[in-house]
């Protein structure tokens, strides 16, 4: 703002629920415009709007810069470190695809904000080899972009597949189509939550492993920090980064973004990065591990098949309401917002849109 720049920030109402109304005030008063994604009255002061949330992060600087990934633009999501940080990422891009990100982020303001938009000279010139698409989630004519273009990679996979996610209870023909790669001979690595930051999260991510397992898929549980990341490889210049987790919500009720890259340079630098969590800080799952307990965990397996099997049909029971965006006044918010902790890693690289 020192700089003259405008600046417009909209944020999740469920997401950001608990910040302090100094705060707003500090922003406001520095000039920065807010605005907040789909505001609902809380009903006996619990939140009652957890469904179809902004899940999206992503940031466009000057027509030229744009920032996609997982990394919640929050203190304990961008300065913290430790044992108690969250392993996260973003990627930084520029070039043509920076005219989609801008677009998208345009979209998601109210009209009277964006008018008031000063006009702006997009810088879009070939910025590098590589090639991308920005794929996005929605509750209209986009609900399954984003896993559309996960299925299609996996299917073509020759080679491997790496994926490493927070939250790992995807839908059934996404588990299917990871264990037919592996059955013909793909070798398909999975790093999952080990330290998650609800516990419920590997309590789901479990009931899947002894379907995975059993075709040789190999599963890995990060044990140095909570697991934030949304980022996956396939074969040697395939590679995705963004906000889409792989579990019910993600993939059939909020709104995401990830960014799907063509680049060795990318891909190679991001397997070795995974390959080194796997082997230094993480714990292999076995079958026979996965297996203990199946007594009693067997009939939850069936009814989580059943569920991951009709979630797409649940999910459409889910109200479907239009974007609402309201500015954000200080005074609006009351609760102090809440510290917590973090980790991130950024790799910044040059793009060029797919043609």
């Amino acid at each position: 703002m020192a700089n003259g720049a405008k600046v417009v920030v909209t944020v999740d109402d469920y997401g950001t629920s608990d910040l302090s109304s100094v705060f707003v005030k500090t922003m406001i008063d520095a000039g920065i415009q807010i605005q907040l994604f789909d505001p609902r009255p809380r009903f006996m002061g619990m939140r009652t709007n957890l469904f179809r949330r902004l899940h999206r992060k992503v940031v466009v600087i000057d027509g030229e810069l744009g920032f996609i990934g997982g990394i919640n633009y929050s203190v304990d999501h961008m300065t913290d470190t430790g044992v108690t940080a969250k392993q996260d990422y973003a990627v930084l891009v520029r070039g043509p695809i920076v005219g989609d990100i801008h677009h998208s982020a345009l979209n998601m303001l109210s009209k009277v904000v964006r008018d008031k938009l000063p006009p702006i000279a997009l810088k879009l010139d070939r910025a590098g080899d590589a090639s991308m698409l920005l794929a996005e989630r929605d509750n209209d004519e986009h609900s399954t972009d984003i896993e559309e273009q996960y299925l299609e990679a996996i299917r073509a996979a020759k080679q491997r597949i790496t994926l490493a996610n927070a939250y790992f209870y995807p839908s059934y023909r996404f588990l299917r189509e990871l264990r037919n790669a592996s059955r013909r001979g793909v070798k398909v690595t999975l790093i999952l939550q080990g330290q998650p930051d609800m516990p419920f999260v590997r309590v789901c991510s479990r009931l899947t492993y002894t379907y995975l397992l059993r075709d040789g898929v190999v599963i890995h549980e990060y044990k140095q920090r909570a697991l934030h990341g949304k980022v996956a490889l396939i074969d040697q210049d395939w590679s995705t980064v963004g906000s889409s987790n792989l579990d019910p919500l993600s993939l059939a009720l909020n709104l995401e973004a990830n960014l799907f890259i063509r680049d060795r340079g990318l891909n190679e630098h991001l397997q070795n990065h995974l390959m080194e969590l796997a082997a230094a800080h993480s714990k292999q799952m076995s079958l026979k591990g996965a297996a203990r307990g199946q007594w009693w965990r067997a009939p939850m397996i069936v009814l989580s098949f059943f569920f991951l099997r009709r979630f797409p049909a649940i999910a459409g029971l889910f109200p479907v309401h239009g974007v609402r965006l309201k500015p954000l006044r200080a005074g609006d918010v009351v609760p102090e917002a809440k510290v917590i902790e973090q980790q991130q890693n950024n790799h910044e690289m040059d793009q060029e849109k797919i043609s």
